[in-house]
């Protein structure tokens, strides 16, 4: 594909993201847009390790992306799937200046888009609109984020299975089951019993 059409498609998701929450003028959008940096990733490569450095977030274009924690027992949670118009990062190490503490790869080749944390300041100072983006991004994350903690107190594997295949459908033809059943903190063999019951 050639890489100018990909550059619009780019644009235009991202445009449209925005366009959500904050209206931007052709001028200011395209402002905004040469503070991203376009990156490629295969299938199986690592965008974030344990341990490494954060300084940047990453907004989805194409693909799906996992992030993700290994116990010492060698157990993988996952804490959130990455899909397109999907933002990622290790919010902590970024937030905190610290170190990683998840991993993030992809689960399918991707397309996404690396915008750096100074960037991100730069931006929201300069522009009101993309102050209030931010914070109403972070704010989304939050409240999901609550809901499946209250979830994961509440329901039992087969309400939070039903959760998920009635917010995510796509998931299921996207993900591996081994990594849906990390997800949603259950064995493999739970998540095979609940498909067959469905």
């Amino acid at each position: 594909m050639c890489l100018c059409f990909l550059q619009m498609e780019e644009k235009e998701l991202l445009r449209q993201h925005i366009a959500k929450t904050a209206l931007l003028t052709d001028e200011q959008f395209e402002y905004l847009f040469s503070h991203f940096k376009p990156l490629s990733f295969k299938k199986g490569q690592t965008v974030i390790s344990e341990g490494d450095k954060v300084d940047c977030e990453y907004f989805v274009i194409s693909g799906c992306l996992k992030a993700f924690f290994i116990n010492d027992e060698i157990k993988m949670y996952i804490l959130q799937f990455a899909m397109p118009t999907w933002w990622t990062s290790d919010y902590a190490a970024l937030y905190n200046d610290t170190r990683a503490t998840i991993n993030i790869d992809c689960i399918t080749d991707a397309e996404i888009l690396c915008l750096s944390s100074s960037d991100r300041e730069k931006l929201c100072s300069e522009l009101h609109q993309l102050e209030h983006f931010f914070r109403w991004r972070t704010n989304r994350g939050y409240i999901a984020s609550q809901k499946r903690l209250l979830s994961f107190m509440n329901n039992d594997t087969k309400k939070r299975y039903e959760e998920l295949l009635a917010l995510y459908p796509q998931l299921y033809n996207l993900v591996p089951k081994h990594l849906i059943a990390a997800y949603l903190g259950v064995s493999r063999e739970t998540l095979s019993r609940l498909y067959a019951s469905n």
